[in-house]
């Protein structure tokens, strides 16, 4: 009896631990998922806060907008009273954001006085002009900031009425100390872009010579003022409806006259950008990445025209497969293509859109563009268009183009967009061949005196040195081609391979032999900024070859003021067949732009007239 007893309190014993055990289990997993619970709770609770936040501000300033809260709301297919707003999709939800690449950093992030790329992308998202173009009818301008603009018969006077309520990018001046909330933009502001832009001591060579025929701006009321143009000029609408506003109470904190010098010269507001676009700057860190934040108080939101993404993260990543390593692995979300990897490299099923592993959409489109070798007018070797013609001879680009770009875009002879009206396709580029590149070489007077396989004139060996940018894997191929081709006609060319940031320093300075880079193209051009002989010594300006040639001085002054689209057309093949004959560049190749994208994105859409893709219309599902 004494056993079984003892036996049942064992078992008795036995199922209270285990009871507790399982109890206690039961407890610990509630309270996780109690804790759980609270997190998610909190987190939501803090969106919505932050989600509040930003209402409050919108509501403040007059700018709710039903697209950003509530985007299915929005019919935007007919409604042509502000830029481009049927090409967002009434869809979009609100919220995320886009990780893009960036080959190389930019030393400041003032577009005014950086005339790089990355400066200006970075503005395109921060800034809003008076009107822009339409995606699908470039020719057509639509309204912006301007409510509305007339043009008066004589084509000198631009008369602006502007959007009321718009808003300057809230900031703290990072040398002040002083907060700016709800500053409004005003007519004060496009005639300060103007005075700076035009001040002497401003570095904005290349901008300048857009606006050095407008006489004055003059300030009707705060919404309303005039542009006077001194002389016609047929892209006077494009650089008007192109003004921007500049904040005068971010760049301008002293008492006395603006200051271009200290303008140039403010490193800490330039590491900064405040504007009253769509996104405001957020954060840069030199040399690695840009970010850039949704702008709750940008007036175009209740227009139906606010981004969706909250976010645009651009990270500097240098070499080529790095970034694509970086997209592979979903550290970024987009990135350009070299040739290299759009043939070699997304064969794979992330790049498939039958495979289940399908990850990345692929783009490919001619870019607006062009690239180039130069050669500065300031060498002697140079200077004799014989020499140059030899050069473009000596520089086999078919081979180029299917070594180096894998075949991706088209060789070029002239300096305007391939597939426009303005580019003279029977113009057929010089062909490759080493024995017409030695007789103009000989008729120049180079020969080899001394046997030593050198040629050289007046005792000068033929020798100069192509600035290279490091990292650049086209230019990496490219080169060792051009320089054996080179040896075989008697030539010495050496290479030197630079960091971007110190390319750029020789290229304003003019210090170089031959430099490779490439132009983008506006919808309608002005050979202005890179051609005219009054840009030939200004240090920093487009016209880093120090090219001068009275005819193209002529040709590029009638362009300016002949409104005829006929004429200016036929002006454009006229300056196309002189560069043919001078060859100041080598004109290379209209490359196609090649792009991959994360599949998540929606809106991603192709405007081939343009040509482009434009990210503000992209969104991403949650």
């Amino acid at each position: 009896m004494g056993r079984n007893k003892k036996t049942f309190l064992n078992i008795i014993f036995t199922l209270v631990v285990f009871i507790f055990a399982i109890t206690f289990m039961i407890l610990i997993r509630s309270l996780d998922n109690y804790r759980f619970q609270v997190e998610s709770l909190t987190k939501k609770i803090e969106q919505s806060n932050n989600k509040l936040d930003e209402l409050q501000n919108s509501l403040k300033a007059g700018n709710f907008n039903k697209k950003e809260y509530a985007p299915q709301l929005i019919d935007n297919k007919t409604d042509t009273t502000i830029s481009n707003r049927r090409y967002f999709d009434p869809n979009a939800v609100a919220g995320g954001k886009l990780v893009t690449s960036e080959a190389a950093a930019t030393k400041n992030l003032n577009y005014l006085i950086n005339n790089e790329a990355f400066a200006g992308e970075l503005w395109g998202h921060t800034s809003s002009t008076l009107a822009v173009r339409d995606y699908e009818h470039p020719e057509k301008f639509m309204p912006l900031l301007a409510e509305k603009w007339e043009l008066a018969d004589d084509k000198l006077v631009y008369d602006i009425t502007l959007r009321q309520g718009v808003l300057w990018h809230d900031f703290k001046d990072p040398v002040t100390g002083k907060e700016w909330k709800d500053v409004e933009v005003t007519a004060d502001d496009f005639k300060f872009y103007i005075d700076v832009i035009k001040n002497k001591d401003v570095d904005c060579a290349p901008l300048r010579v857009y606006y050095q025929d407008i006489s004055k701006v003059e300030i009707l009321s705060k919404y309303h003022f005039k542009v006077f143009w001194s002389k016609k000029y047929y892209l006077s609408e494009e650089q008007t409806l192109g003004l921007l506003p500049l904040p005068r109470h971010f760049y301008k904190s002293y008492e006395g006259p603006f200051d271009g010098k200290k303008f140039n010269n403010d490193y800490e507001r330039n590491k900064m950008i405040i504007s009253c676009g769509p996104y405001s700057f957020d954060s840069w860190e030199a040399g690695q990445k840009v970010v850039l934040k949704r702008w709750g108080k940008y007036f175009g939101n209740k227009y139906g025209i606010g981004p969706a993404l909250d976010e645009l993260s651009f990270e500097v990543i240098g070499h080529p497969n790095t970034r694509f390593q970086a997209l592979l692995s979903g550290d970024i979300d987009r990135t350009g293509l070299t040739g290299e990897q759009w043939t070699t490299k997304i064969n794979i099923p992330e790049f498939d859109p039958e495979s289940s592993q399908f990850k990345f959409k692929k783009i490919k489109y001619p870019s607006r563009a062009y690239s180039y070798i130069g050669y500065t007018q300031k060498n002697p070797l140079f200077q004799d268009k014989k020499v140059r013609t030899a050069f473009t001879h000596l520089i086999d680009r078919e081979k180029i183009l299917k070594i180096a770009c894998f075949g991706l875009g088209r060789v070029v002879s002239g300096p305007f967009f391939v597939d426009s009206l303005y580019y003279d396709k029977s113009i057929t580029p010089y062909p490759f061949s080493i024995e017409k590149a030695k007789k103009l070489l000989k008729e120049a007077g180079w020969e080899d005196h001394d046997g030593d396989g050198i040629l050289d004139k007046n005792g000068k060996k033929f020798e100069f040195t192509a600035l290279v940018v490091s990292n650049s894997s086209v230019q990496e191929k490219m080169f060792p081609i051009i320089q054996e081709d080179m040896k075989k006609a008697g030539i010495e060319m050496n290479i030197s391979k630079v960091e971007w940031s110190v390319y750029v320093q020789r290229l304003e300075k003019k210090q170089f032999d031959v430099v490779c880079l490439a132009w983008a193209l506006p919808i309608e051009g002005d050979p202005y900024q890179v051609w005219h002989s009054s840009m030939a010594d200004v240090e920093g300006s487009s016209n880093h070859i120090s090219f001068k040639n009275k005819k193209a001085d002529e040709i590029i002054e009638k362009l300016r003021v002949t409104f005829d689209m006929n004429e200016r057309v036929k002006l454009c093949h006229e300056f196309h067949k002189l560069l043919h004959e001078e060859q100041p560049y080598t004109f290379l190749f209209c490359n196609d732009t090649l792009m991959a994208i994360r599949k998540d994105y929606k809106n991603v859409r192709l405007f081939p007239a343009y040509p482009a893709v434009p990210g503000d219309i992209m969104w991403l599902p949650e």
